[in-house]
């Protein structure tokens, strides 16, 4: 058993797959055409880290709900953590391509941390293993 996708709210497909992919180095793993349940046009779009098996399926939002829950799908809490091995790179990459950081980098017992704010407004936790 395993979770292969989770889905992210997005405003928009196209600049969530260059923030994903530009400044965090994910892969494009699926862009197709889809229909919602009614029958109207949609994307499918996936996105990971290479070498992952979990995907982020970056769903538009569809609706005035759904349009609401952009940036806040977890409470204004950090509700994604992405890993990496060598997290100055990572950091120095991202920050690169213009990402907010919510806090300069600090050194926990399980890590090196910083909370950035992605393309649509979810707090994530990047983390490099400790010093």
């Amino acid at each position: 058993m395993r979770i292969s996708q989770v889905s992210l709210i997005v405003h928009d497909h196209d600049e969530a797959i260059r923030f994903f992919v530009d400044a965090l180095g994910f892969e494009l793993v699926e862009d197709s055409p889809s229909a919602t349940d009614d029958g109207r046009p949609k994307r499918w779009v996936v996105v990971r880290p290479p070498g992952a098996e979990t995907g982020l399926l970056l769903a538009r939002a569809d609706g005035d709900r759904q349009a609401a829950a952009v940036g806040d799908q977890f409470g204004g809490r950090v509700g994604l953590f992405l890993r990496v091995d060598d997290f100055d790179a990572q950091h120095r990459r991202m920050l690169d391509h213009g990402v907010e950081f919510l806090e300069p980098p600090r050194h926990e017992p399980y890590g090196t941390v910083a909370v950035f704010v992605d393309v649509a407004g979810n707090r994530w936790d990047l983390l490099g293993p400790p010093r």
